[in-house]
């Protein structure tokens, strides 16, 4: 349960545990949003909730429903796809800065986060590991974007982690073997120590499309699992209408 930090603005607090929230997937892609559920559980009136959801949807991490209320979004292969061409375009900038800038301290940084991704990924504990490898995966990326200093690449960078956060839960919580990062990240961290821009952006391209592969084919599989579903469910309501259909 998050708690809300009363001494701190009431509607930001509300906005940002309701957005983690959705970002760690606890309110699962699609699900729809109950204002007086979340109203309990973060011990609020239900006010700073629907400004929550507001900023949330101008965000588009929740999306309206036609016949009224409110879901989290739900990510499309094109949306996938298209994030993924942002985020390689937006990286290999960022990563090229971080070769200019490096220092000890950073790279410290940057290892501690690939050993503490192949503690997790070794313990094998299930999905509670996979959100923590999606947390790594988050602050090693946001901390190359950190190193590179450029505050217009961070924002624009930060408002696709958010989009890539929410579809990354939708699919790991499916199979969280699509983050198979350790080794790429290791290849990032080599060529960003040895400040060797060229050879960062390779690294940075391959590995995000990589992932662009793992995360889009996961998520064909899961579209054709629920059509499958779909036309099972079909079927049966068929079959069941014909058992009853009266006789002559």
């Amino acid at each position: 349960m998050i708690a809300i930090q009363r001494s701190k603005s009431l509607r930001e607090q509300v906005y940002q545990a309701l957005r983690q929230i959705i970002l760690r997937g606890d309110l699962a892609s699609g699900e729809r949003i109950v204002e007086t559920k979340l109203a309990k559980q973060l011990n609020v009136s239900r006010t700073p909730i629907r400004e929550a959801i507001g900023q949330l949807q101008r965000e588009k991490l929740i999306v309206s429903n036609p016949n009224g209320g409110f879901r989290v979004a739900t990510m499309s292969i094109k949306d996938a796809m298209q994030l993924y061409d942002c985020r390689i375009a937006l990286e290999q900038v960022s990563v090229a800065g971080a070769c200019e800038l490096v220092n000890s301290q950073h790279l410290e940084q940057l290892e501690q986060c690939i050993v503490s991704a192949e503690e997790i990924a070794e313990s094998n504990t299930g999905k509670a590991n996979s959100f923590e490898l999606l947390e790594l995966d988050y602050q090693f990326h946001h901390l190359i974007a950190e190193i590179a200093d450029n505050q217009w690449l961070l924002a624009l960078l930060e408002q696709v982690f958010d989009k890539m956060a929410l579809l990354r839960v939708q699919t790991t919580q499916h199979n969280p073997q699509v983050l198979q990062i350790r080794l790429e990240h290791r290849q990032i961290f080599e060529a960003i120590a040895n400040k060797n821009a060229d050879l960062a952006r390779q690294s940075i391209e391959q590995h995000l499309t990589a992932s662009k592969a793992r995360v889009v084919g996961e998520m064909e599989i899961m579209k054709n699992q629920e059509t499958n579903q779909k036309n099972t469910l079909s079927l049966t309501e068929r079959e069941i209408k014909g058992d009853h259909k009266p006789q002559n």
